[in-house]
Order: C-alpha cells, then structure tokens, then sequence
C-alpha cells in the first residue's frame, strides 16, 4: 500500500509562494550543499499536484523534464487529457488518491497545498509530512495550510537542517 506524503518548503510565517505564486524566495535559500529530496524523490511513484502548481513547476523548469519517470495526476477544472508520463483529471482527489494508496507501492507525492492538500488532510488520507522551512517572512501569499477542519495529531520523526532551511518530518499518528 502506499503513502501519501507532502514534501514542500514554506517561508516562516506558513506561506508556499507569495502573492504572485513567485518562489524566488526559495531559491535564494543557501542549502549549504545539502538535501533530502534526492533520497526522497527515489520513493516517489506517483506525483500529484494541481493545475496551478502544475503550471508553476514547469515554468521554473524551463527545458528540464518534470519529475521524470514518476506518474503525474493533475487535478483541474478546466483542463483535461495526457501529459507526458500522466493526466489532468477534474474527479474526485479524495477518491483519486484513495484508490491509488491501493494500487502502489510507494510514495504518492502531494505538490503544493492550499485545497487540494486540505481535502486529503480532512479525508484523514494523508500519511506523512516533509516540511521545509525558510528564514524569511513574506506577510502574504498562498499558506501552506488554510483555515479548514482537518484536526489532527502527528507523530514528530526527525529534523534535518539544510543550511539556512530546517527540514521537519512528522508522520501520521496511530491510534
């Protein structure tokens, strides 16, 4: 069975992007050398995300290939169809990814936040959690986790610090 997990990096103040969905922010992060999400990204089978999301990485990646040779499900409204090595899908994400933990093996990778990350997180779907924090401060912009009822404890794993980022790993708590 897999597992439905976030890895993302967010500013201090609890925000993925700013306003404008830029994330240059991020990259001016010094790392130091070091990162988890080589390690991590060989666990991915499946890479989830919506269409904005989906729409941002490319731009950033420019020429590069997204996430190869993992599968990719984009959930939108407005578009559908293939995408190299996935899809676009209006349908259902809690019933989406509820059937995929039943058909994989490993990580299913939730990209981004904001409604789609709150629909798992109230549907209990969600197993583990890579959270990358930034020393900056944007005051505005897209969080990480909005306002919704998706009460939950989670079991603390490790830190990881990565030069200027702290990396924090919780995992789902049983009960």
């Amino acid at each position: 069975m897999g597992k439905v997990v976030f890895y993302g990096a967010i500013s201090l103040d609890g925000y993925l992007a700013d306003s404008n969905d830029n994330l240059q922010w991020l990259f001016d992060t010094d790392l130091a050398g070091v990162s988890t999400y080589e390690s991590f990204a060989e666990k991915v089978a499946t890479v989830v995300m919506g269409r904005v999301t989906y729409d941002e990485v490319l731009k950033l990646l420019q020429e590069e290939s997204l996430y190869p040779n993992k599968q990719k499900i984009v959930f939108s409204r407005t578009r559908t169809g293939e995408i190299h090595e996935g899809y676009f899908t209006s349908e259902d994400p809690v019933k989406v990814i509820g059937d995929l933990k039943n058909q994989v093996k490993d990580y299913i990778w939730i990209v981004g936040g904001g409604n789609l990350l709150t629909q798992l997180m109230k549907a209990d779907l969600l197993d583990e959690y890579w959270i990358q924090i930034a020393p900056v401060l944007l005051g505005s912009g897209k969080r990480l986790f909005p306002t919704g009822n998706y009460q939950q404890r989670l079991t603390f794993v490790a830190t990881t610090q990565m030069g200027e980022l702290v990396e924090l790993h919780y995992r789902k708590k049983m009960t």
